[in-house]
């Protein structure tokens, strides 16, 4: 593994820096990760620490995968200084793309590929802030351990069943999945409102979703920022646009998305779209 605090370089060059993003910010949606994992490919880039893959004709490309960690490497710095002692799941997410397991202090790469998920993605526009949302767990854990830990457990439980049925799923994909998905959204939501990190806003969300039959949880610390609810591939369009409406009328905001992406590339210029060519050429 390559040490980052060993490499030595090139001098970076002088460089402006244009941020320009879709995601809200300090709603729980791993914003300061995918900027610290995009500044990182920059910047390394900039001062030659890692090549330009982008060939001749080439829209996007790729890093190796030893570029690939050098790149996490110092977007989990970046990370640190943010939020100081962070997990690194959302710079490995942002960096590669894929599902990624912690364990302790240990995060690696889900091995096989999880399937595309329709989701609703609510940002209640509730700020909060991760360091202190990790804080009070932290302090609540230490408080009543014997009450804490059985939840973190659970909540761990939770989370390897629903890896199991995500893997399971691109081989298989049958109907059945989603109401075992579902459960484990609702039981998961119960358990982070237990370990303190959900928010009324929150609690309001899923009440809506409810009503129109969806199940919902929190992203990211918590704390308010955002939410998301599963759509099943025969939910109606009426029900999706019914909840959108109503979440709209509590003051949130909503978008319809799916999760999965290719982790941090490279786009030449003509890959772009308007609007970011527009700031390109504003700044």
């Amino acid at each position: 593994v390559l040490d980052p605090v060993r490499l030595c370089f090139r001098d970076v060059p002088s460089v402006d820096v244009l941020v320009w993003s879709e995601l809200p910010v300090g709603a729980g949606l791993g914003s300061s990760a995918a900027y610290a994992v995009c500044l990182a490919a920059a910047l390394l880039a900039a001062c030659g620490a890692i090549s330009c893959p982008l060939k001749e004709g080439d829209s996007t490309a790729r890093w190796t995968e030893e570029e690939l960690t050098l790149i996490n490497s110092w977007a989990f710095r970046g990370e640190r200084v943010i939020h100081g002692n962070p997990s690194g799941v959302d710079n490995a997410v942002g960096t590669w793309g894929t599902a990624v397991e912690e364990r302790g202090e240990e995060v690696s790469l889900v091995a096989s590929r999880v399937p595309t998920l329709r989701i609703l993605l609510t940002n209640t526009k509730v700020p909060r802030s991760t360091k202190v949302l990790v804080a009070g767990v932290r302090e609540k854990m230490l408080k009543f351990p014997a009450i804490m830990n059985p939840v973190l457990d659970s909540i761990d439980a939770i989370s390897e069943e629903c890896q199991s049925v995500l893997e399971a799923m691109p081989a298989n994909p049958s109907p059945e999945y989603y109401p075992v998905l579902e459960e484990l959204f609702d039981i998961n939501q119960h358990h982070l409102n237990v370990i303190g990190v959900g928010h009324p806003s929150l609690d309001r969300l899923c009440r809506v979703t409810a009503s129109h039959g969806l199940h919902s949880k929190l992203t990211g610390a918590g704390g308010g920022g955002c939410g998301i609810t599963l759509l099943r591939p025969d939910t109606s369009p009426l029900a999706v646009e019914a909840a959108k409406q109503d979440l709209c009328a509590c003051g949130f905001e909503c978008w319809e998305t799916n999760i999965g992406a290719p982790g941090v590339t490279l786009h030449s210029s003509s890959s772009l779209n308007a609007q970011v060519l527009h700031a390109l050429f504003e700044s």
